[in-house]
């Protein structure tokens, strides 16, 4: 199997030029151009949601290059809807937490918009176009999981930022 190659050349407006095995991927027409904060859409639209993975190659303006492959993501099938109400009364699902969720500042050094995985691998995150990464964790999977700790992972910069939990 060949792992497709998505190249992103960044520009000083901060869009994107993105190409698939050479060819060219274009933004969907609401959107207009790529930018620097859609990385993990343009990623979710050229893997149908990360069904597959990809090599994933970005040329920055400064001239540097980022290259990482990112797996295919296994998503859990969504649950059918078992309620017996009609169809006109369903009411959208909401998650319900019981409490608030833990935020976590992953500090900087993240390039803008990368993915970035949260481990005990609960949950994924994008940096802000500064370089930041914040997550917020369900605190029921941190008390299940027994954690003290959450690594954060920049998949494309190889930042990592370790943080205590309250």
């Amino acid at each position: 199997m060949t792992v497709p190659h998505l190249v992103l050349d960044v520009h000083e407006d901060g869009t994107l030029s993105a190409t698939l095995n050479h060819h060219p991927v274009a933004a969907p027409e609401d959107v207009g151009a790529w930018r620097r904060a859609m990385f993990a859409q343009i990623i979710d639209h050229v893997t149908g949601e990360r069904a597959i993975p990809v090599r994933v190659t970005v040329h920055e303006v400064d001239g540097t290059t980022f290259t990482d492959i990112l797996p295919a993501a296994k998503r859990p099938a969504p649950k059918p809807d078992t309620s017996p109400e009609p169809e006109s009364v369903k009411r959208p699902s909401r998650r319900r937490r019981g409490a608030d969720p833990i935020e976590v500042d992953g500090g900087d050094g993240f390039i803008s918009g990368e993915d970035i995985a949260v481990a005990l691998i609960v949950a994924h995150t994008d940096a802000n176009p500064d370089g930041q990464a914040r997550t917020l964790l369900d605190p029921q999977v941190v008390a299940a999981a027994k954690a003290v700790e959450v690594v954060l992972v920049g998949r494309i910069s190889g930042t990592i930022a370790v943080r205590s939990l309250p």
